[in-house]
């Protein structure tokens, strides 16, 4: 799946080379992941005995496909779906389902305008997933696998996620 993951990264990265446009995703990817868990959190469900939301069992195909794809980030995305899914949940839990919703959308717009105003004021363009949906799938991992490479943790990365530019400058 390496050879994969590379190719879905490289693919993604050339929509992603201004570096403000990826604090946009830094910031907009969390709070539209909350959006999406949000209406699922107010449905709850039992798996295994285990009490939970639907949020937490329908993010799962997701997580585990990330891992598939590569293990560290993949887990990565999983350690930070956590308190994502619990803020979902802690929101849905303390307030009306008309609330719920509001909040939802509110999210969603706020994160999306944050994607659409990344790309389109500093890449010039429009969002990755406009050209190929599974780019929606590739924004937490390229956000994760960014932070990798920053931290000096995946050097095998930098030629995919760091724009040529700046390949030889440190973080």
């Amino acid at each position: 799946m390496g050879d994969i993951f590379r190719r879905f990264l490289l693919e993604y990265a050339e929509y992603h080379r201004d570096e403000r446009n990826c604090l946009m995703h830094l910031i907009g990817n969390p709070i539209l992941a909350v959006a999406a868990f949000l209406p699922f959190s107010l449905l709850p469900v039992t798996v295994f005995g285990f009490h939970t939301n639907a949020a937490a069992v329908l993010v799962i195909p997701a997580l585990l496909f990330w891992m598939a794809l590569d293990l560290t980030i993949g887990l990565a995305i999983a350690a930070s779906a956590v308190p994502l899914l619990l803020v979902a949940a802690l929101i849905a839990a303390n307030v009306s389902v008309t609330w719920v919703w509001s909040i939802a959308i509110g999210l969603f717009v706020f994160g999306w305008a944050l994607q659409v105003f990344g790309h389109k004021y500093f890449e010039g363009g429009w969002p990755a997933l406009l050209d190929n949906p599974m780019h929606m799938l590739m924004s937490p991992m390229f956000v994760f696998a960014k932070m990798y490479v920053a931290l000096g943790l995946r050097p095998d990365l930098v030629p995919i996620v760091r724009p040529a530019a700046l390949q030889g400058r440190h973080p």
